[in-house]
């Protein structure tokens, strides 16, 4: 998987690298946080972020904060939610009104400094899990929208005929019952004729019976 670091300390970032390509993923890397959030603006940006908190230039609160604004504003032509990225903000602060704080602007996790590569490697799927689901809830969302433009329904009075039985439709025009029913419903139609019917029209089978 693509993933983006902003880290601007070398050593740290040098190690990151290290890290992530030991586990198989693809780095994006970055300095600062403004170039961070360009990376992150590119069509095919990575979906996972490890942004360091204090940065020059732009820290990674600000990159965050620009994320989820540009997720609100910017959805996909078919009106589905937009896939968000999942942040992993990367801290030496350990108070915890610092992290209410990280989660509070819109970052998913946090990893505090210094860290070991399996507690890394534990965000990160837990990461790839979510984005997973998410986009399996974009598909089944895609599905449900698709599937309600194929549905038809009659709704409110409908003006019929005590006579013929034909309905009027909104363009003022008389139908017949079960052509107007055909253009409003997903219902299919095969005719026949019921007992009454039978009896009025063709008496003599029911003399014959």
């Amino acid at each position: 998987m693509r993933i983006l670091i902003a880290e601007d300390e070398y050593t740290s970032r040098v190690t990151l690298v290290a890290m992530l390509l030991r586990m198989g993923h693809e780095v994006v890397e970055t300095v600062n946080g403004v170039a961070a959030w360009e990376e992150l603006q590119k069509i095919n940006a990575p979906r996972i972020a490890l942004l360091d908190w204090m940065m020059p230039e732009m820290d990674g609160m600000e990159v965050v904060s620009n994320i989820r604004a540009h997720e609100n504003v910017i959805l996909p032509i078919s009106g589905t939610p937009a896939i968000k990225k999942y942040i992993i903000m990367l801290t030496a602060k350990s108070e915890k009104e610092d992290i209410i704080t990280g989660l509070k602007t819109g970052a998913d996790d946090y990893l505090a400094k210094p860290y070991l590569l399996d507690e890394l490697q534990a965000r990160i799927e837990v990461g790839q899990r979510t984005l997973k689901m998410q986009e399996q809830l974009i598909v089944q969302i895609n599905h449900l929208q698709h599937a309600q433009e194929h549905i038809k329904t009659l709704q409110g009075i409908l003006p019929i005929c005590m006579h013929c039985k034909n309905i009027r439709s909104d363009t003022g025009y008389w139908d017949r019952i079960e052509e107007y029913i055909s253009k409003h419903t997903e219902a299919l139609f095969s005719h026949g004729i019921c007992p009454d019917c039978m009896n009025k029209i063709y008496p003599e089978f029911e003399m014959a019976v």
